[in-house]
């Protein structure tokens, strides 16, 4: 069976895409924006196209000859993602039903249409809707609400809160009701699909027990062994609300508001399918879940994060950008001495737990006020503290461009008056800093030239800590 997957640089994406390439009875097809964005060591018998949902020639390509296709796409980071997400969603259909493609599986999220249905859920629900009305095509459509894993934006969140507030006050909506799941269950539901004997359409709710998000929390903490107490505020509003996320927790503003609206409504399974055709999977408990994924971070085994497809970077000719930067920083140290395997190791084992090589408290500050602004800040830290590969974040930055014993390229998704890059390089027995800046207005120049001061120091004690850290390994 061919099987086309898209979305798999995203959280469930990638995680799913290990499995099929696992599953002898397939041959998988990939549909990516940019082939950088997977993983070097890929298989050469995974076939990989490149384009997008909103160009039917890249998609008419990429679903030819196909049987089953995942239709895993969103776009969140978009302000205009509604809208944007029907006519994906359309285009891809009919392409699909052009190509002769028997079905299409779609993840989306759990809940009804009503006066509260943000708009979030709504564009989740409309997009199924769209994906489930073209005739001569089946659609399964696997609806999930709270999904708990390493690295998912609910059990992030979830997490972060229970961590650093032991005593919580929080708005009314700790009392809805919802059916979290672990994120294997989901990747089970949706493998399982693929094989699934039945010729309609089908909606399939899933989740296992039902729970407030005040339970959540309190079970979280239970499996955290922390003691934790939640003070319910009625006058906390929405945007409050989202604030207090977006400094407690790694998601930026615009995703918390997204997500706390669509707190106000329940997201419980509304019909049976999913005992009735997946027999065979019994969804975890909750405390399970949280447990489970606890243990693949503190085990350093975390494949995917929710901030992996986060920012649109790939609309950049970054090449072209940088050789067109205005200011550039850059510090040059003689390597002779040292192999380039051991400096390469060095310099991406930079961010997260093990913090910037010196002047921490400046980066942090710096993550503090772009928090405060509505940025991401560095509370992303990292998937992994040993490895890095092209598309994850890193605090607030995006590896763009990775290339072993030899480059990474970091692309700023601070909030900056203009775009901003850092770049270690291995060339002629030399390791080569830099850091490019391209100001956006008076602004941007003035913001450059008032760090140049602070630059001095950190970028300074920065390439000279890689090298020694480099030297003792």
């Amino acid at each position: 069976m061919k099987v086309l997957l898209t979305g798999s640089t995203g959280y469930i994406g990638r995680r799913l895409k290990q499995r099929l390439i696992n599953n002898k009875n397939i041959n998988l097809r990939l549909f990516v924006r940019n082939k950088k964005s997977l993983s070097s060591n890929l298989s050469k018998d995974i076939e990989v196209y490149e384009g997008d949902t909103f160009d039917k020639k890249s998609l008419k390509e990429a679903l030819t000859n196909v049987h089953t296709a995942y239709y895993l796409v969103h776009s969140l980071n978009r302000s205009d993602y509604k809208n944007l997400d029907k006519i994906s969603a359309q285009n891809f259909i009919e392409v699909a039903k052009e190509c002769n493609v028997k079905r299409v599986i779609y993840l989306g999220g759990l809940g009804v249409k009503n006066k509260d249905t943000s708009e979030h859920l709504l564009s989740r629900l409309e997009t199924g809707e769209v994906l489930s009305e073209q005739d001569g095509i089946q659609t399964i459509w696997i609806r999930a609400g709270v999904i708990i894993g390493s690295g998912s934006t609910s059990f992030e969140i979830i997490r972060n809160l229970t961590e650093k507030l032991p005593i919580m006050t929080t708005p009314k909506w700790v009392f809805t009701k919802a059916q979290p799941i672990a994120v294997d269950d989901v990747l089970d539901y949706l493998e399982q699909s693929l094989f699934l004997k039945y010729d309609k359409n089908l909606t399939v709710d899933i989740g296992a027990e039902e729970l407030t998000y005040k339970d959540m929390m309190l079970q979280t903490a239970k499996a955290l062994g922390l003691k934790r107490y939640l003070i319910p505020l009625p006058f906390l509003s929405i945007t409050l609300s989202s604030y207090w996320l977006n400094l407690f927790t790694p998601v930026p503003f615009k995703v918390a508001k997204a997500l706390i609206e669509g707190l106000k409504s329940e997201v419980i399974i509304q019909n049976s399918n999913a005992k009735r055709y997946f027999k065979d999977i019994t969804p975890m408990p909750f405390i399970k879940a949280v447990k489970k994924a606890v243990e693949e971070i503190e085990t350093n085994q975390v494949i995917s994060r929710w901030s992996d497809n986060a920012g649109k970077i790939w609309e950049k000719d970054h090449t072209k950008e940088i050789a067109d930067a205005i200011f550039i920083d850059r510090k040059e140290i003689d390597i002779s001495n040292i192999s380039n395997e051991k400096v390469y190791k060095s310099f991406i084992t930079i961010g997260g737990k093990q913090g910037w090589f010196d002047y921490d408290f400046l980066w942090e500050l710096r993550g503090i006020i772009d928090k405060i602004i509505g940025g991401v800040g560095l509370k992303r830290g990292r998937r992994s503290q040993d490895e890095l590969r092209v598309g994850e974040s890193l605090d607030f930055w995006k590896v763009i461009d990775i290339k072993e014993n030899e480059r990474l390229l970091l692309f700023a998704q601070m909030k900056v008056p203009g775009s901003a890059w850092l770049e270690f390089k291995i060339k002629d027995n030399k390791l080569i800093q830099s850091a490019y800046f391209y100001p956006k207005g008076v602004l941007g120049r003035a913001y450059w030239y008032i760090l140049v001061p602070l630059h001095y120091f950190v970028f300074n004690n920065m390439i000279t800590n890689i090298v020694k850290k480099a030297k003792k390994m």
